[in-house]
C-alpha cells in the first residue's frame, strides 16, 4: 500500500503526515508513506485543495485534515 500525503508544507499538511504515520501503525503488510510537496506532484495526484490523503492513487481526503479515527478508517486500519 503507497499512502500519500499532499502538501505545500503547511503546518495542517504536517499535521496529517504525522496522524497517517500514527494510523499506519495498525496496518498489517509493506505500507510506503509518502509526503508529496513539489507542484508537479501534486497536480499529478488530482488533490485540488490540501492537505489531501491518497492511497494507491485514489484521493480519500483534501482541504481537511481528518482525525486519527478517521484516518484510521480511510486506510482500514481500523483497530
Amino acid at each position: 500500500m503507497v499512502i500519500q500525503v499532499i502538501g505545500s508544507g503547511c503546518s495542517n499538511c504536517k499535521r496529517l503526515l504525522g496522524t497517517v504515520q500514527e494510523a499506519a501503525k495498525g496496518l498489517a503488510g509493506p505500507v510506503e508513506i509518502q509526503y508529496v510537496t513539489d507542484m508537479e506532484g501534486i497536480v499529478k495526484s488530482g488533490v485540488m485543495s490540501t492537505p489531501g490523503l491518497v492511497v494507491d492513487g485514489r484521493v480519500l481526503s483534501m482541504g481537511r485534515v481528518p482525525g486519527l479515527a478517521e484516518v484510521r478508517r480511510l486506510i482500514g486500519a481500523e483497530s
